[in-house]
C-alpha cells in the first residue's frame, strides 16, 4: 500500500464537500488526490491543488488512486462501489451504505472477491456525546439498561428542492438520519430482536420521509430511535434510564457545525460539547453534571489509515454494516404492513 494513501472522493455535494474534503486533508497518512465532479470550478475554488475527474471511471482507471470515497446520492453508492472494488480500489462509502440488504450483499462479497477493504462512514460514533454516553455505560454507572431515546430532531420547515428530500430511491430521513441513529444502536447494544416502526411525510409539500419513530426490542430493554424535521423546540439528543441511574443529555456535537462554518479538524476546541449531559443517581436522587468526551471525526480516517497499514482492526465493517442495514430494511418493512418485523 502507498502512502500516503491517495484518496479520490466522488461527489462534491455537502457531504463530500464539508465532511469527507476536509476530513482527509488533515488525517495523518492520506492525501486527498482529487475529486469526481461534473463542476470544476467549484471544487478548484475550494481545493485548487487536486484533480478533478470527470468521471467516476477516470478515477477507477487511475493507478495513483488506492482509496474511493463515495459521497454521491444514495442511489448511486452500490453501483459506483462495486466498480471501484472491480478496479481494485479500496472503498468507503458515506452512510446509508446501500438502499437494501441485497445490495450490500452484493458490496460485500465483491469486496472480498477482490480482497480490497470496504467500510462505511459512520462518523458519529465519534461525537463528543455518542462517546459520553458509551463511556457511562461501559463503566456501568447506569446498571443495566431498562430504556434509551436516541433522538436526531431538527426544525427545518421548508422543503428544499435537493434528492435527499424529493421522493425515490434513498431519500428522507430514515435514510439520512436513520442510519446514524441505527448504527449507535447497534454499536451501544447489538443487533435487537425486533423492529417495530412507524416513518412519515409530515411536513406541508414534503416528498420524503422526515419524521421516524422506530422502536427496537431487546430481550430486557427497549431502544427508540426518534428524529422530526419540525422540531423547535426539543433538543434531546439522550435519555438513558438503567437500573442505578438515568442520563440525559441535550444539544448536538460541534464538529459538524463548525465544518459548515469552513472551521478545520484539530483547530482550537475541536470536538469540545461545552452542552454537559446530566447524570440522575437512582439511590441517592443527586444530579451530576457529566463534561464531555473530546469527539473526533477524524479518528474514522485514522483507522482506515492504520487498517490498511496493517497496523488495526477494522472499527467500522461489513458485517456491523450488515446488521444496520437489517434495522433499516425492517423498519421500511415494519411501517408498510404496521407489524412488528422480527430479526
Amino acid at each position: 500500500m502507498h502512502f500516503p494513501i491517495r484518496t479520490v472522493i466522488i461527489g462534491y455535494g455537502l457531504v463530500g464537500r464539508v465532511f469527507h474534503a476536509p476530513l482527509i486533508r488533515h488525517t495523518h497518512g492520506m492525501s486527498l488526490k482529487g475529486v469526481v465532479s461534473s463542476r470544476p470550478d467549484d471544487v478548484h475554488a475550494d481545493l485548487p491543488d487536486i484533480d478533478v475527474y470527470p468521471s467516476a471511471d477516470q478515477a477507477f482507471s487511475d493507478p495513483e488512486v488506492d482509496l474511493i470515497v463515495i459521497a454521491s446520492p444514495n442511489d448511486t453508492h452500490t453501483s459506483l462501489a462495486m466498480a471501484a472494488l472491480n478496479a481494485g480500489k479500496h472503498v468507503v462509502i458515506d452512510k446509508p451504505v446501500a438502499l437494501d440488504g441485497e445490495e450490500l450483499e452484493h458490496i460485500t462479497a465483491c469486496a472480498r472477491h477482490h480482497d480490497r477493504v470496504f467500510s462505511v462512514f459512520q462518523n458519529r460514533r465519534w461525537d463528543a456525546d455518542f462517546l459520553t454516553l458509551k463511556g457511562l455505560l461501559d463503566a456501568g454507572r447506569l446498571g443495566d439498561v431498562t430504556r434509551c431515546h436516541l433522538h436526531f430532531d431538527r426544525f427545518r420547515p421548508e422543503v428544499r428542492d435537493r434528492w435527499r428530500e424529493r421522493p425515490g430511491p434513498g431519500s428522507g430521513a430514515w435514510y439520512d438520519l436513520g442510519s446514524h441513529l441505527a448504527d449507535q444502536a447497534v454499536t451501544l447494544f447489538g443487533t435487537p430482536r425486533a423492529v417495530y416502526a412507524d416513518l412519515a411525510t409530515l411536513r406541508p409539500g414534503g416528498g420524503a420521509v422526515d419524521y421516524f419513530h422506530v422502536l427496537l426490542r431487546y430481550d430486557h430493554h427497549r431502544v427508540v430511535l426518534s428524529s422530526h424535521a419540525l422540531s423547535a423546540h426539543d433538543s434531546l439528543r439522550y435519555a438513558v434510564d438503567g437500573t442505578r441511574a438515568s442520563y440525559i443529555k441535550h444539544g448536538i456535537d460541534t464538529q459538524e457545525q463548525t465544518l459548515r462554518d469552513g472551521g478545520t479538524p484539530g483547530q482550537a476546541g475541536w470536538g469540545e460539547d461545552p452542552m454537559r449531559g446530566v447524570l440522575y443517581h437512582g439511590d441517592t436522587g443527586e444530579n451530576e453534571l457529566i463534561d464531555n468526551a473530546r469527539g473526533d471525526y477524524r479518528a474514522y480516517y485514522d483507522n482506515i489509515v492504520a487498517h490498511l497499514n496493517g497496523e488495526a482492526e477494522l472499527l467500522v465493517t461489513p458485517e456491523q454494516a450488515r446488521e444496520v442495514m437489517r434495522v433499516l430494511d425492517a423498519a421500511h418493512e415494519s411501517s408498510a404492513t404496521r407489524c412488528e418485523v422480527v430479526l
